[in-house]
Parts: C-alpha cells; sequence; structure tokens
C-alpha cells in the first residue's frame, strides 16, 4: 500500500511540474504578453536620456568619422542593448564597466579614458552624433552588414578576437 502512495506521489509529482514548465513556457512565449510588452511607453524624458548617451557614445567611438561610422558606432550600441547579452537600456550599455583581474574595463574605451564630466568640444560633430543617434534609435536607420555586430575597435589595434568579422567601416573593424 506504501508503494502504491508513493508511486501515485511521484506521478502527482511528475505531472504538477510538467504543468507548471507548460504554463512557463507558454506564458513565455505568449505573443499577446510579447505586444503589450513591445508597446510600453518610453516616456520623452527616457528617450532623451537614450539619445543623449547614444550620441556621447557616437561622437567619443567615431565623431570624425563619416556618417557611415556613425551609424555602425551606433548600431553597435543598439544592437547590444537588444542581444540580452548586454543591459537593455542603452545608456547602461554605454556606460557599462567590468573589472578583470582587479582592472576597471569599459565597454567603450572613451568612457573609462575620458572624464564622463566633460563636455564635447567640436560642437558640429556632436551636433552630426546627435543627428545620428536620432536616426538610428528613432527612425531606424541600419546597416543591413552589421545586423549582428555587437563588437568593433579601431583599425590600428588588433586584439586578436575570436569572433566572425562582419566589416571594416571607417576606422572601425565590427564583429558578430
Amino acid at each position: 500500500m506504501i508503494k502504491v502512495i508513493k508511486i501515485l506521489l511521484v506521478l502527482l509529482g511528475l505531472a504538477l511540474v510538467g504543468f507548471i514548465g507548460y504554463k512557463a513556457v507558454k506564458y513565455k512565449l505568449d505573443p499577446e504578453k510579447q505586444l503589450v510588452m513591445s508597446n510600453t511607453a518610453i516616456t520623452a524624458e527616457v528617450r532623451n536620456k537614450q539619445l543623449d548617451c547614444l550620441a556621447k557614445n557616437i561622437y567619443y567611438e567615431a565623431g570624425n568619422q563619416p556618417f557611415e561610422g556613425k551609424v555602425a558606432v551606433a548600431q553597435v550600441t543598439i544592437n547590444r542593448s537588444e542581444s540580452g547579452q548586454f543591459p537593455s537600456d542603452i545608456c547602461k550599455v554605454v556606460y557599462q564597466k567590468n573589472v578583470v583581474y582587479e582592472k576597471v574595463l569599459c565597454q567603450f574605451s572613451w568612457y573609462c579614458e575620458t572624464a564622463s564630466a566633460i563636455k564635447p568640444k567640436n560642437t558640429a560633430q556632436f551636433r552630426e552624433s546627435e543627428m545620428v543617434a536620432r536616426q538610428v534609435l528613432l527612425e531606424g536607420f541600419r546597416l543591413p552588414s552589421l545586423k549582428n555586430a555587437l563588437y568593433f575597435h579601431a583599425t590600428h589595434i588588433n586584439p586578436k578576437w575570436n569572433r566572425e568579422r562582419v566589416a571594416t567601416i571607417a576606422g572601425h573593424v565590427f564583429y558578430k
């Protein structure tokens, strides 16, 4: 009799775990929930902050580059925020720091090398960076070759990354 009760309890437990797993997967993949989440309102204040962070990243990483170079940097920044491998907030992506062997490393070198409080000196380049930030973030302008790009470095550097190279644009090499 005890064996029958144990078997029934195990079967009941397995059924319960299966039911909970099914509901969790169904909830996670529910298209109506995804639609609601994608339509979540972003306030003007949040959007302006994202635009400012993106414009600063464009300015410091590619301010002296042509339009395509600026778009490429912006696109990588946004790709990171949408990848699930980095923070989902653009500003958090731009200002992300990691500690490796007790050394602080920034995802974008300008943030560690330049005091973040310094205002851009070349106002024309910064205005162009703001324009590119708007086109990429608000209007969805993208370079097809960088659809999956998450990393880049200057062409004069060779970090010997074991990543798939997808493009070289202006002064940067881009990778998946």
